[in-house]
């Protein structure tokens, strides 16, 4: 199979995948999400020949490294203000897990750049704390410390909304 073939084969099988860590980076918003996606995969097809051996990995890493850069460039330009921060609704039912997602996403959103990023390779995309330091370019102590306050903050953001019985 030549290069275009086997790329074309990664992104087939792996962009649905890609798309949810980049959609988690990107703070729930799908378009954003899908932008990130198609600017990292085009950054990736000329280097594919020295990608063939961790496509993946190299895709996560970017993902991140690409958030990061966009976010930093929009804070300097555009400050959103959200209009209301409304608290989800109490539902009984399979609509809880919905609610139970966009409060995580939302959760997501609130913390920095860096921290989310970890966050979303180690326990959504459930990479190892060496494999997560890896594709963020910092040590392990850093994604150690990284998730503990990450995971804190969830906790102080969420208390008992999510995952709980009504």
């Amino acid at each position: 199979m030549n290069d275009k073939g086997e790329f074309e084969l990664f992104v087939a099988s792996r962009s649905a995948v890609l798309l949810r860590t980049a959609y988690l980076l990107c703070a729930g918003d799908r378009g954003a999400a899908e932008d990130l996606l198609q600017d990292v995969l085009e950054r990736m097809y000329p280097k594919w020949r020295r990608l063939k051996g961790h496509p993946e990995a190299y895709a996560r890493a970017a993902l991140a490294n690409a958030s990061a850069n966009r976010w930093r460039s929009k804070s300097r330009r555009v400050h959103e203000t959200p209009l209301t921060s409304a608290p989800a609704p109490v539902v009984d039912g399979p609509e809880k897990d919905v609610v139970d997602r966009d409060l995580v996403v939302r959760a997501l959103g609130e913390l920095p750049e860096r921290m989310r990023a970890v966050i979303v390779l180690r326990f959504f995309d459930d990479l190892s704390e060496a494999d997560t330091a890896a594709a963020l370019g910092s040590s392990i102590g850093t994604v150690k410390s990284q998730t503990s306050r990450g995971l804190a903050k969830l906790r102080d953001l969420l208390g008992d909304n999510v995952g709980s019985k009504p």
